[in-house]
């Protein structure tokens, strides 16, 4: 199991970039695969980006492509999202996510057995 915590949310302009942090606590935070996923209100909870547990593959869901960035530093045991050009529609509360399997990444909620409290992100039109 690994404690998750989010921080770097906030109110941004349209255009704007927000890089929001994920710090993990525990001695295998390189052993698992992250995600991030966001819930605007009234909507289900949905997948962001994820990263293998090495860094090295990255995967992205389409509305946020080209846009944001997943890394992450194992040596800090911190997952990062860089979100870039951020649009009214990216509004939501943003969590972070840890997952046990890497190969293939996953975008399913249901594959993540641990979570952060979330941090919220709201683009302003």
């Amino acid at each position: 199991q690994v404690q998750l915590v989010e921080s770097g949310g906030g109110l941004v302009q349209a255009g704007g970039s927000l890089r929001l942090s994920c710090a993990a606590s525990g001695r295998t935070f390189s052993s698992y695969a992250m995600g991030w996923f966001r819930q605007a209100p009234g909507k289900e909870r949905e997948f962001v980006a994820a990263i293998h547990r090495s860094g090295l593959s990255t995967y992205y869901a389409d509305s946020v492509k080209g846009r944001f960035t997943i890394s992450r530093d194992n040596a800090k045991n911190t997952v990062y999202l860089q979100m870039n050009s951020l649009k009214p529609e990216d509004t939501a509360v943003y969590y972070c996510a840890a997952s046990q399997i890497s190969v293939p990444l996953q975008r399913g909620r249901n594959s993540y057995n641990d979570w952060g409290q979330g941090t919220q992100v709201t683009v302003s039109s």
